[in-house]
């Protein structure tokens, strides 16, 4: 590329009047500036092919452009070089050295490193084509950033997941944490014991696809099967193996250490899932078990057979420990556990040092004894990570302002941080129904960016956390994060202004950047509008609001050509909140506005997403959207093949009764019509079923006399987010087989 001149040695963390999260460890101005266009191509070499096109379709997602991925060629204006090789070892694993005059380059020891600076090229582009010219390196402070998800207690959609991996890597967090099992939920397909397995769960060609996205974007997923505690829904199919007190009382959550039996379960699942995660760790859980061991006396009978006659009966539960870490070390993988249950002089065995210890609360040994005796740990703690859904919330100010990762629970830090891996969001799910995915997807989203900012370890470009979510709202989500709304919203993403604000977390743009966790809010007037420029002017048919509780209860839609003059296309005064869904619109203009006239409560108008669509015929609401099955027949033949849009592609399930497609179509829409189009094998009897939460389903058309090809079935009256189709009965010897499912309002 062209040689640059930097502008003496003055540095900050980002490029002029550019923001970024986290920022650069090191930025020197250059003079002059690089400009990204539709003639840009990405340059690569053998190592940084796979980055190199995955960049390109980050990009195209960001951008709508298609940008070629050349290996080798030499760099023209425009270019962006993606290149190993790099001397500077201080760069390490997961640093780059990045180089911007008329052309781009990324340089890097590894392929990880090429790929965070991808990242960072991402936000600058979001921001503006040309970026201000010089040189930046940057490297991590912690090796592990991250996040982990309850899915134990709560299904979340394989979409919110994808989502996530993306958004993570977006932010050069590389950790996602799942914790599948709890006491209210097992998320895995099992065939070693399906009797285990909740009816919402993944399927292991989900995860499968689920690790390989993961992969793609350098998050490793870590997977969690929590023992020997929270077992209820593994126990309440193998009862005889639960703990019992020795008044006879039934601990539901509990397993029996102290049978064989118990040990032959876990290994089975352990065993079963250890080679479906290839990532280096296996999350055994290990929190919460027996406090009063004094109550189990056969815990005490066991660990003196096993363990000699000065045991204890909390050996029984080391000993578990240690047993599980010979497994997963057996399989290739480190194990890691939560740190409540190891604590000191209460035993004659210790957890094996190998084992990375998560370190959430301050019960049993201090983090810095946990490393006194071998153990890496992880900063896990409560305060500011954790986010409990109808409870306990990251505080985003202290967590951005003053804490560290160095910060363990209680204040206490370690004499050397290195021997800290990071730390993580923690979502608990202790009240599943408290909060939908969406709400919890905005709820930490701040998080994920303070923790991103600070287990970077960058310079901070602001100070305050009132001031960071200025840059929060500038970067945004990542590229291909799957928007709200249906296909063909003019609105998303385009510039968006309001009269005002609430405050600076909740600014006009969450109106409409297709995040169904954010959201636009007023102060409290009446007057208060928000407006989004189209770019150009288009005729509209449709708008649809989704009101957060602050709603408006008379407001009128306008559009206009210079956002001064403006035409009413739509007007109420008996809005009642929820979703307004506003067709048969006639209108031109390249700005429209939602003019509130008189709230609907005390506060002001709120708005999760405001969407603007053309006129056109029925928009299929499942087109492309996220799809899950009860079984696949094999892998050919997935759950989205059924809403690919492709005619070639279909679903096809396992020979058995019932079987069941699921859809989520990304937001509650009412649904009229669906058409099915049948495979050879076909349904005889099957329901059409909704739902809000895809736990709760309603059936809004049921048959016994399906005769397959294709069944459009019309004025049907439900609503939902979910839509299910359930068979009850095959027609043919095979399964049930769908080329698509199409759903319409």
């Amino acid at each position: 590329m062209a040689a640059i001149s930097l502008a003496g040695p003055a540095r900050s963390e980002t490029p002029a009047s550019r923001v970024m999260i986290p920022t650069l460890r090191e930025w020197t101005a250059g003079s002059g500036s690089y400009t990204f266009s539709s003639v840009t191509r990405i340059l690569v070499d053998t190592a940084t092919q796979a980055t190199g096109a995955t960049f390109a379709a980050d990009l195209t997602a960001l951008t709508g452009l298609t940008i070629p991925v050349l290996t080798g060629g030499t760099a023209q204006p425009g270019d962006i070089r993606l290149a190993l090789g790099s001397t500077d070892t201080q760069l390490g694993t997961e640093g780059y050295r990045i180089t911007v005059g008329s052309s781009v380059t990324v340089d890097a020891r590894t392929d990880a490193g090429a790929f965070y600076g991808t990242r960072s090229l991402l936000q600058l582009i979001k921001q503006a084509p040309t970026i201000p010219a010089g040189v930046g390196r940057d490297w991590p402070t912690k090796p592990e950033r991250g996040l982990m998800v309850d899915n134990g207690r709560k299904y979340f959609s394989v979409g919110w997941l994808r989502n996530h991996v993306k958004d993570l890597a977006y932010l050069k967090l590389n950790y996602f944490h799942l914790h599948v099992s709890d006491n209210l939920g097992f998320r895995l397909e099992s065939t070693t014991h399906p009797e285990v397995v909740s009816a919402q769960r993944y399927t292991k060609q989900e995860i499968t696809d689920l690790v390989a996205l993961a992969a793609q974007y350098h998050v490793t997923i870590v997977p969690e099967i929590d023992m020997p505690g929270h077992m209820d829904v593994i126990l309440a199919n193998h009862p005889e193996l639960k703990l019992v007190d020795s008044g006879g009382g039934v601990n539901n959550g509990f397993i029996d250490l102290a049978k064989d039996a118990s040990y032959t379960l876990m290994r089975d699942l352990i065993n079963e899932y250890l080679p479906l995660f290839p990532g280096p760790f296996w999350h055994l859980g290990a929190d919460e078990y027996v406090t009063n061991y004094t109550a189990y006396p056969q815990l005490l009978t066991y660990a003196r057979a096993h363990y000699g006659a000065s045991a204890t009966a909390k050996d029984t539960y080391y000993g578990f420990i240690n047993w599980a870490d010979g497994l997963v070390r057996a399989g290739g993988k480190t194990m890691r556990m939560w740190n409540d249950g190891i604590k000191s002089g209460d035993g004659t065995i210790t957890p094996n040092a190998d084992i990375v210890v998560d370190y959430w609360y301050n019960y049993g040994l201090t983090p810095q004894q946990l490393v006194a005796r071998g153990h890496r740990v992880m900063n896990s703690s409560w305060t500011p990570t954790y986010y409990v859904l109808g409870g306990a919330k990251p505080d985003n100010a202290y967590l951005y302002e003053s804490w560290t990762p160095e910060i363990f629970q209680g204040g206490t830090t370690l004499a050397d941080p290195a021997r800290n891996a990071g730390a993580a969001v923690h979502v608990w799910c202790d009240n599943p129904a408290a909060e939908t995915e969406d709400q919890v997807a905005g709820g930490i989203r701040d998080a994920l960016r303070g923790l991103a900012q600070q287990t970077w370890g960058t310079p901070k470009a602001v100070p305050t956390y009132a001031a960071f979510q200025s840059v929060i709202a500038t970067i945004g989500r990542a590229p291909g994060y799957a928007s709200a709304g249906l296909p063909g919203n003019l609105a998303l993403g385009k510039p968006t202004v309001a009269s005002s604000v609430e405050t600076p977390a909740f600014p006009a743009s969450y109106g409409t950047d297709g995040d169904s966790g954010t959201r636009w809010s007023s102060l409290y007037t009446n007057a208060e509008w928000l407006r989004v420029d189209l770019g150009s002017s288009q005729p509209i048919g449709r708008v649809i609001l989704r009101w957060e509780a602050a709603y408006g209860r008379g407001y009128q839609i306008q559009v206009s050509n210079d956002a001064t003059a403006w035409t009413t296309i739509y007007t109420t005064a008996a809005g009642d909140g929820g979703a307004d869904d506003l067709t048969g619109l006639t209108g031109t203009g390249r700005y429209l506005r939602m003019l509130g006239v008189t709230r609907g409560t005390t506060f002001g108008y709120s708005l999760y997403e405001l969407e603007v669509y053309a006129p056109s015929g029925p928009i299929d609401l499942a087109l492309g959207r996220a799809a899950t099955a009860s079984s696949t027949e094999t892998a050919a033949f997935p759950a989205s093949g059924a809403t690919d849009g492709n005619p070639g592609t279909r679903w096809s399930s396992l020979y058995t009764d019932p079987q069941w497609l699921r859809i989520d179509l990304g937001a509650v829409y009412p649904i009229s019509r669906v058409r099915l189009s049948w495979e050879t094998a076909f349904g005889r009897a099957y329901q059409l079923q909704t739902s809000a939460d895809g736990t709760t389903w309603t059936t809004i058309f049921t048959t016994a006399a399906g005769d397959g090809g294709v069944d459009d079935l019309t004025g049907l009256s439900g609503s939902g987010r979910y839509l299910r189709v359930y068979g009850t009965a095959r027609a043919t010897a095979w399964g049930y087989s769908l080329w698509s499912v199409e759903a319409f309002s």
